[in-house]
C-alpha cells in the first residue's frame, strides 16, 4: 500500500513526486512507457517563460511566473542546463506594436516586469531581426532550459529520496474502495491512499475510469526545425511573433546546448501523431523567416513533432475530484507547463495536505549529484579523471564529445538510461549533425553490457524499437 500514487512521470508527475518526497510518504510513480520524459515533456520548445503572455487570473499567469522564480535554485539543487537569456516579442507594424503595449500592461498585472525596446537598442540586441522590425517586448526573466535533463533530473532526485518508479506500467483500470484506490496496469496492481491524475495526454482518459467525464483533452501538434551549433553569430535570446488565439507562436531560439530551434505550428490532431510534414515544416521556415533574417537551414540536422494537452477550458486544471476524495487531476498542462511544474507540484502537494498528514523529512536532500560533463571542465581535471578510470578518454560521439565514461555514469544512476534514446536524453549522444550514424551502435554495445544484456534486447527507444534483429552470418561462423 501507498500512501500516494502518481500516475505520469513527465515534468509535472517527477515534479510532484520529488516535492512529496520532502515529506515521510511513500510514494510511487506509474509510468506507461519505459523512460520518463517521453511524450510533451521531451518535444517542446525549452523555454522558461516569463510570465506576461497569460491571461491574469488563471492558474496559467500564476504558477507561470512562480515556476519561473524557481528554476535558479531548481537549477543549482538538480545540475540541469538552464540560462537566463531573455526573450523578445517583436513587432512590425503599428498594430503589433499595440499588442505588446498591451502585453506590458499584463505583464504588470501578473508580477512581470518587460519593457519596449526600438531603434539602436533593438539592433544592438539583435541584429538579425528582419527589417521590418520596429519594436519589441523585452522579457529579461525569460530563459532556456534543458528539458530532458530537467525531468530525469527531478525523478532521479525524487528516486534518491525514497520514491518509487514503475516503467512500463499502463492504466487499465481504477477501482475506488472504502479508504484506498486499486490501481491495475499492464502488469500489476498498485494500492494508494490517494492518487495524482498527472497523464498529460491521456489524464482524460484516467478521469473517466472514476467516472468523470469533465476533463476533455485536445492535442494539438507542433513541428520543429533543428539547427545544429555553429560558430558565427546569430540570435541570443528568444525571439517570438506576438501571440494569438492560436498561441504564442512560431519562435526563433537558441538551446542550452548551442543548438537553434524553430517552431512550432499548431495543428490540431490524435495523441498517436507524431508526424512531420512538408506543409508544417514549410510553415515554419515562413514563420521564422518572417522575424529573422539570414537563417542558415543548411544547418538542419532534425526535424520532430511534439504534442501539448490542450483542456476545454483552455487553463490548466488541478484540482481534487469532485466526487472522489483523495483522487486529484493534474491536467491541460500545456505551455506554460514546462515553467511552471516546480510551482505546479507546490500547489499539488498543498492540495494532498489538506486532507492526509505530511511530516517534513528530515533526511530529504535536494542536491542531485552532479552529471560529469567532460566538455566543460578544465583539461587538469579531465586527466585526472582518465588516470582514474581510461573510459573517460574513450569518445564514443564525436559530435558531441562524449565519453564512455560519461554514458557508463548516468546509465548506473536511479532513474538510468535503458534505451539509446535515454543515454541520448541524458548526455546527449546521437544530438549532434551525424544524428547517432557513428555513436549508436557503440551505445548499443555499451547498454548490453553494464545491463547485462544481449545486444538484440536493446531498444532506440519506446515500444518495440529495437535495433538489432538477428546476429550476422560472420558473427555465426566465426563461433563455428
Amino acid at each position: 500500500m501507498f500512501d500516494i500514487l502518481i500516475i505520469g512521470a513527465g515534468v509535472v508527475g517527477s515534479a510532484i513526486a520529488r516535492e512529496l518526497a520532502r515529506y515521510q510518504v511513500k510514494v510511487a510513480v506509474l509510468e506507461k512507457e519505459n523512460d520518463v520524459c517521453e511524450e510533451s515533456s521531451k518535444a517542446n520548445s525549452a523555454i522558461v517563460h516569463s510570465g506576461y503572455d497569460p491571461l491574469p487570473g488563471t492558474l496559467k499567469a500564476k504558477l507561470n511566473v512562480e515556476g519561473n522564480k524557481l528554476f535558479d535554485q531548481l537549477s543549482q539543487e538538480l545540475d540541469f542546463e538552464f540560462e537566463r537569456i531573455g526573450s523578445l516579442t517583436v513587432a512590425k507594424n503599428k498594430e503589433e506594436l499595440a499588442v505588446l503595449e498591451e502585453l506590458v500592461k499584463r505583464g504588470q498585472e501578473n508580477g512581470v516586469f518587460t519593457r519596449i525596446v526600438k531603434d539602436e537598442e533593438l539592433q544592438e540586441m539583435e541584429p538579425f531581426l528582419v527589417d521590418e522590425a520596429i519594436a519589441a517586448l523585452y522579457a529579461p526573466t525569460a530563459g532556456i532550459v534543458n528539458p530532458f535533463e530537467y525531468n530525469v533530473a527531478l525523478m532521479e532526485n525524487a528516486m534518491d529520496n525514497g520514491v518509487q518508479l514503475f516503467l512500463n506500467n499502463k492504466v487499465i483500470s481504477i477501482n475506488k474502495k472504502k479508504n484506498y484506490y486499486e490501481v491495475l496496469t499492464n502488469k500489476a496492481i498498485y494500492k494508494a491512499k490517494v492518487v495524482v491524475n498527472a497523464a498529460g495526454l491521456y489524464s482524460g482518459e484516467i478521469a473517466k475510469m472514476i467516472g468523470n467525464d469533465s476533463i476533455k483533452i485536445t492535442p494539438f501538434k507542433g513541428e520543429y526545425y533543428v539547427l545544429d551549433h555553429f560558430e558565427r553569430p546569430f540570435v541570443k535570446h528568444t525571439i517570438f511573433p506576438p501571440p494569438s488565439q492560436v498561441g504564442k507562436g512560431i519562435l526563433v531560439s537558441p538551446t542550452t546546448h548551442g543548438n537553434y530551434l524553430l517552431g512550432p505550428n499548431s495543428v490540431e490532431t490524435v495523441p498517436e501523431d507524431k508526424s512531420t510534414t512538408a506543409a508544417g515544416l514549410a510553415s515554419i521556415r515562413e514563420g521564422a523567416q518572417s522575424l529573422v533574417q539570414k537563417i542558415p537551414f543548411q544547418e538542419v540536422i532534425r526535424s520532430f513533432a511534439g504534442l501539448r494537452a490542450k483542456d476545454i477550458s483552455d487553463d490548466f486544471v488541478i484540482e481534487e475530484d469532485k466526487k472522489n476524495r483523495n483522487f486529484f487531476h493534474v491536467a491541460g498542462i500545456q505551455s506554460p507547463g514546462l515553467v511552471s511544474s516546480p510551482a505546479i507540484a507546490k500547489l499539488v502537494v498543498s492540495l494532498i495536505g489538506k486532507n492526509i498528514k505530511l511530516e517534513s523529512n528530515p533526511n530529504f536532500n535536494p542536491y542531485r549529484r552532479p552529471l560529469i560533463r567532460l566538455k566543460k571542465m578544465p583539461l587538469e581535471e579531465v586527466e585526472k579523471l582518465i588516470a582514474k578510470d581510461p573510459r573517460f578518454g574513450r569518445i564514443i560521439c564525436r559530435c558531441e564529445k562524449i565519453s564512455e565514461g560519461e554514458i557508463v555514469d548516468v546509465i548506473h544512476r536511479n532513474c538510468g538510461a535503458r534505451t539509446v534514446k535515454g543515454i541520448k536524453k541524458r548526455i546527449r549522444p546521437g544530438f549532434g549533425k551525424c544524428q547517432g550514424g557513428f555513436c549508436e551502435p557503440l551505445c548499443v554495445k555499451i547498454l548490453a553490457r553494464e545491463l547485462g544484456l544481449n545486444a538484440l534486447d536493446i531498444r532506440y527507444g519506446t515500444k518495440d524499437s529495437y535495433i538489432l534483429v538477428r546476429p550476422s552470418k560472420e558473427e555465426e561462423h566465426e563461433k563455428g
